[in-house]
């Protein structure tokens, strides 16, 4: 008697419980007590605009310098590693079809490295519709009027290139220590593969 009485008490007060718990919609646990985060999404890298409508995207760990010289239109330093001495980038532009022939500037490029045409390495490739042709070249830098310096640079390496633009060829130019340049060489490629001509 008393059983059933109990009985009659608990199942209409359980069936109250079941009805208010969904009414209020299912409780959700997270175990981190926190609302999850959406991913981070990178900073876009910083663009320089360079005279002629020519513009590049600065790579992470790149320092952009005041240029050293009123024939640079832009300047870069590229910091060593481990005991290596920083490599610079320079950018020129002398307006249309000034400059002088890409092979004429090639020739006198690899020259100040104390090396040969034969010795060096050549790419084509087109970016954003625009010829581009680079030089690859390791030997004892001799220095130049454009660098500030004229004391001989054993083991050094320069990663140059022509860019064709509309308005005339832009002159990449980077020259530094052989470590350095390989730490930065795929940055290089990206910098002159960002190029991008403004109308």
């Amino acid at each position: 008697m008393i059983r059933s009485f109990c009985n009659a008490l608990v199942l209409p007060a359980l069936a109250i419980c079941f009805a208010a718990c969904n009414a209020a919609g299912p409780t959700v646990v997270n175990s981190n007590n926190a609302a999850p985060k959406p991913a981070a999404s990178g900073m876009p890298q910083p663009t320089s605009s360079v005279p002629g409508g020519l513009t590049f995207k600065t790579p992470d760990g790149w320092t952009q310098e005041q240029p050293s010289s009123n024939l640079r239109v832009a300047q870069y330093r590229l910091p060593g590693e481990g005991g290596s001495a920083d490599a610079g980038l320079a950018v020129f532009f002398f307006g249309q079809g000034q400059g002088g022939p890409i092979e004429d500037n090639f020739d006198r490029w690899v020259g100040q490295m104390q090396k040969t045409r034969d010795q060096a390495k050549t790419e084509k490739l087109t970016v954003n519709g625009m010829p581009v042709t680079l030089l690859d070249v390791s030997g004892t830098f001799s220095g130049d009027m454009m660098s500030g310096s004229t004391a001989p640079q054993p083991n050094y390496r320069m990663r140059a290139g022509v860019i064709e633009s509309p308005r005339g060829n832009y002159f990449v130019k980077l020259v530094g220590p052989e470590k350095t340049i390989a730490r930065w060489d795929d940055s290089f490629l990206a910098f002159v593969k960002s190029a991008e001509f403004k109308k």
